[in-house]
Parts: structure tokens; sequence; C-alpha cells
């Protein structure tokens, strides 16, 4: 009967890790984008960071929020409850990240050129 494992001599080769990697592509785009705003609330991350790379869901904006805080890469600045006429009531609640102890920002050109005009246009 022929062996089952991958490589002759029985040897299985290098273990894969299991589970979802700890760096993220998204959660890197986020770090770029809040080391340029500062401190800034989900939906407002999501607004800039469809505008600079390819559409994602608001829904994986905040799951790479809660985890990049769970791991030390952004923190929570605190809850703001703003009143208006919302879909869902009267008041909003705003979460607001900024960078953590562990946020490493890379030079992103793609997100440096956007800020830069904004700033520009600012003036």
């Amino acid at each position: 009967m022929p062996s089952r494992d991958p490589l002759p001599g029985g040897n299985p080769g290098p273990l894969k890790k299991r589970g979802r990697p700890p760096k993220s592509e998204v959660r890197q785009h986020i770090t770029d984008i809040l080391s340029h705003l500062g401190s800034a609330y989900g939906y407002e991350i999501y607004k800039h960071y469809t505008e600079l790379f390819p559409r994602v869901t608001m829904r994986l904006i905040y799951y790479h929020l809660k985890k990049g805080a769970a791991l030390g890469i952004f923190r929570e600045n605190g809850v703001k409850r703003e009143e208006g006429e919302y879909s869902w009531g009267n008041e909003a609640e705003k979460v607001y990240y900024s960078l953590g102890p562990k946020a490493a920002p890379s030079k992103n050109p793609v997100v440096e050129e956007y800020f830069k005009k904004i700033r520009e246009k600012e003036k």
C-alpha cells in the first residue's frame, strides 16, 4: 500500500500555522491612515480607506479596529454621542481611535500623496 505522507521518507515537512495570520494588509492601511488623522472614528476611517484602496465593507473596518485595539496597534480614545436624525434613531455613538504603542505606520506613498492633497485643499 502506498504511503500517504506528503514527502518521501515519512517526513510531513514543516508544520503550517493555523488560523488567521496576525498581520493584516487592511489593518496596516488603517494604521497608515490614522498616522495622518491622529484620531478618528470608524466611519471617518472607512471613508478615507475607500478613497485610497479597493472597496471593503464597513464591518471589516470595525473588525480590524477592534482586533487592532486588542493587539495594542490602536487605542480607543473614548466614545462621543452625537444628537441628530439618523435612520436608527436620534443618537449616534462614535468610538474614536488613535495609534497604540505597537503601531508601525509604513510610509505608504499612496496614503502620503492623498493626505498631502487634502492639506493643500484646506489652505
